[in-house]
């Protein structure tokens, strides 16, 4: 994908595409990374996604908010956006990141969003980045149910399949990589009852077991 092709997804124009440039960075690439503007990007993102949040449920108490809030900013769902928008391959990773896969890892996907966010609103602005925001979550906002607000995939799954009187899911891992500061986790969960096995990924076996137990969840829920 073009860098032009990745603009369009953001729906964004940078005056300073610089910063652009910037966001995109790894700190295995160049000196000049991405890190602050990750650290601005999630104070953005957090500001944002409260707003919407505030707006899309004005009956929900500040505690379901918060709960709704920390499950859409998490490195899980960043990193399903930026996959979503195929940010991994406007990444510039050094060459170890490169070789070990670097563009999928969840949570150099997921800081690499956040920074983006931050590089929209230096140049542009809290709007532009708060207009990006919304267009990004717009399909998970959409999903998003008030009468189980911030329920993780792991209690929404177990919880449906205690309502069907089915056996409760198991959580097995496949395999885990990478270093040890930084290690990549692959987990399925098998429901036997709905003979339903998904795979998930993450940087930590907790939230590798969230990802598999989304999939499941969704499988479940139609069947």
């Amino acid at each position: 994908m073009s860098n032009a092709e990745f603009l369009a997804r953001l729906g964004y124009q940078f005056r300073d595409s610089d910063l652009l440039r910037q966001a995109l960075t790894h700190r295995s690439y160049s000196p000049a990374h991405n890190e602050r503007l990750e650290f601005l990007g999630d104070a953005v993102l957090n500001c944002a996604v409260a707003l919407l949040l505030y707006e899309r449920f004005p009956r929900l108490p500040e505690g379901d908010l918060s709960r709704l809030r920390a499950n859409l900013v998490n490195q899980e769902t960043l990193s399903r956006i930026a996959m979503s928008m195929q940010l991994g391959s406007e990444l510039r990773l050094g060459e170890g990141e490169l070789k070990s896969g670097g563009f999928r890892r969840p949570s150099i996907l997921a800081d690499g969003l956040e920074a983006v966010v931050g590089a929209v609103f230096v140049d542009g602005g809290f709007d532009p980045a708060a207009q990006l925001i919304s267009r990004i979550y717009a399909p998970l906002l959409a999903e998003l149910n008030a009468s189980t607000p911030g329920k993780d995939p792991k209690t929404l799954l177990q919880e449906h399949l205690q309502a069907r009187r089915l056996q409760l899911p198991q959580y097995n891992v496949i395999s885990v990589s990478g270093e040890a500061h930084e290690q990549q986790f692959e987990v399925e969960c098998v429901v036997a009852d709905l003979a339903i096995r998904t795979l998930g990924e993450g940087s930590s076996r907790r939230s590798a077991e969230q990802s598999a137990a989304r999939r499941a969840y969704e499988l479940a829920a139609n069947r």
